[in-house]
This record gives C-alpha cells, sequence and structure tokens, in this order.
C-alpha cells in the first residue's frame, strides 16, 4: 500500500531529502542548545549559584508562609480585582464607542485612548499620589488601591477595543433585523450584539487577563507587596537571588500557563462553530478520514443527545 501524504494548507508535504534537512538542523540545533545549556549552568555552579545552601529556603515551610504566599496572595487579589473592575469598563466604554449620539462616542473613544496610551506604571504612581494627596483611601490600601485602579484603567480601555471590535465583526443583518421588530439601539445592543461580542472575543479576553496578573509586578515600584517584591525580600534574607528570582518565575509561568490553557479550551469551543451553554465543556476529537486537509467538521464534533440514531443516506452506496 503506497505510503499516503498528507498535504498542508502553508507547505507541501517534505520529500525525503527535506525530511533529513530537517533532521540534521534538528540535532545542531538540539547540540548547540544542550552546549549553551552545559556553558550557563558550569558557570553558575563556579559562581556558587547552584549551591545547596542557596535552594534549601524553598524547602522550609517558613519561607514559603513568610514570603513567597503572601506576595502570591497579593499578586492574585489585585489581578481578580482589577480584572473584574476592567470588564465592567470595557462593557461600558467599548459599546459607548458604538453609540448613535457624537457627544457619547467621542467622549467614550477618548477616555479609551488616553488610558491605552499612558504606561500602567505612570497610572500606578499617578494613582498612588492622588489617594495619598486626597486620603481617598486607608493608608495601608494606597499601594494595592492604586495598582488595581491603574490596572482598571489600562485592561479595561483594552477590553473596550475588544468587545467593540467583536461587536463590529458580527454580521449586519442581526442589527437590521433587530431594528425591524422595532428594538431600540441600546436594547439591540446589550441583548443581542454585547452578548454575541463575549462568547466571540472570550479568547481575547481572558488573555487580557494573564497580562493583568503580569502587570501587577508593576506594583513592586510603589510598594505594593506581590509575589515579585516578596521573592526580592526572600532572596535579600536568605541571599539567593537567583535560586528567587527562579522559584517566583516558575510560579508565574504555571499560572500564566493556566491561563492559557484555559483560552484554548474555550477558543476550541468556540471554534466548534455551535453555541452551548457550557462553553467549557470538552470538544470531542474524531480521527480524520484520511483527507488532505483538517477542517472544522473533522477535528471537531459535537455532542449528541443520549440515543441519538445517525440517519443514513439510504441512496449511499449505490
Amino acid at each position: 500500500m503506497a505510503q499516503e501524504v498528507r498535504a498542508t494548507v502553508l507547505y507541501d508535504a517534505p520529500g525525503p531529502k527535506g525530511i533529513m534537512r530537517n533532521r540534521i538542523y534538528t540535532v545542531i540545533t538540539l547540540v548547540v542548545l544542550a552546549l549553551a545549556a552545559w556553558w550557563v549552568l558550569s558557570t553558575l555552579g563556579d559562581k556558587g549559584q547552584l549551591d545547596a545552601a542557596k535552594w534549601t529556603p524553598f524547602l522550609e515551610a517558613n519561607t514559603w508562609k513568610t514570603y513567597i504566599l503572601p506576595g502570591l496572595w497579593g499578586t492574585i487579589k489585585a489581578a481578580l480585582t482589577s480584572i473584574v473592575f476592567a470588564v465592567i469598563f470595557g462593557v461600558i466604554f467599548g459599546p459607548g464607542r458604538l453609540s448613535e449620539s457624537r457627544l457619547v462616542r467621542g467622549f467614550c473613544a477618548v477616555i479609551v485612548e488616553f488610558f491605552r496610551a499612558i504606561p500602567v506604571l505612570l497610572l500606578m504612581i499617578f494613582a498612588y499620589q492622588f489617594f495619598a494627596v486626597y486620603k481617598l483611601v486607608p493608608p495601608n490600601g494606597l499601594a494595592f488601591w492604586a495598582v488595581v485602579v491603574a490596572l482598571t484603567l489600562y485592561n479595561g480601555s483594552v477590553i473596550a477595543e475588544i468587545l467593540r471590535a467583536g461587536i463590529n465583526s458580527l454580521p449586519k443583518g442581526q442589527t437590521e433585523a433587530a431594528r425591524a421588530l422595532g428594538m431600540s439601539h441600546w436594547q439591540t445592543m446589550w441583548s443581542i450584539l454585547l452578548p454575541q461580542s463575549i462568547a466571540a472575543m472570550l479568547p481575547a479576553l481572558i488573555a487580557q487577563m494573564v497580562i493583568a496578573l503580569k502587570d501587577t509586578a508593576l506594583g513592586y515600584q510603589i510598594g505594593y507587596v506581590e509575589v515579585v517584591r516578596s521573592g526580592i525580600q526572600s532572596a535579600s534574607t536568605n541571599q539567593n537571588f537567583l535560586a528567587s528570582l527562579v522559584v517566583v518565575g516558575a510560579i508565574m509561568i504555571i499560572i500564566n500557563y493556566a491561563l492559557t490553557l484555559l483560552a484554548e479550551r474555550v477558543e476550541r469551543q468556540l471554534r466548534a462553530g455551535r453555541a452551548r451553554r457550557n462553553i467549557f465543556a470538552k470538544v470531542p476529537e474524531a480521527a480524520s478520514a484520511g483527507v488532505g486537509l483538517d477542517t472544522k467538521d473533522t477535528v471537531n464534533v459535537d455532542w449528541h443527545a443520549p440515543g441519538y440514531t445517525e440517519l443514513e443516506n439510504p441512496d449511499r452506496g449505490h
């Protein structure tokens, strides 16, 4: 039986020489990476950075209870709070940019573009000084609320643009049909367009959560205790800066990777082309039937109700 050759959309399947070249390049790349890793580790070893004394503090519960876990909780608390407010901000100002009123459109556009253009760190410093001067929050909450407000304004502006793009991507026929039924602009927006926009843009919204989580580290500059700052404090105590930064980096990678997997799951669910109440439900896969290209219909298969029986075409095979 002849070997089946599967084509791809972007390039043709390589032949025997191409496969051999790819294998050679792969081996060379792995050798170079191995040599680079050996050089880095040997250099760190010569400097004493790989000594057990540098890493054993992270095997002690006191290090985690005193430094890492409080900082991690500060990161998660600030990120979650800002994400909630940012979604509210985006849901208000995103559709606002599509208002029929020129005044409302202009006001929302100025707010969104203004806060998208300002660096997050500058927003944090300004909010910190503003709250301190006018005593709007308790002194022990200055850093927290400065971080939350800055992340809310920036990420909320980005979410507003995401939702606006999602609404504009929807078929115009839906708006025309809603108007034909006598629905107002805002009824059409809130009842028909916005829910679909949120569903379509959910992967991008989750990706923005990853950015908000990482940007909490900027709170280090205004004294907010988050995981990076707590890691630095642990390093100052134990004199193991490299080990502390590696541990903190690993924690952030794990959290962000979990959010990335969530975004991929949601995107995969939405790409199935079928609206489900539970968008996080597993999408079953079916092996392709020997076709040259994988399509949506062969990759994602919808769930069927219990007792479902596929109806075959009676003329099939004749």
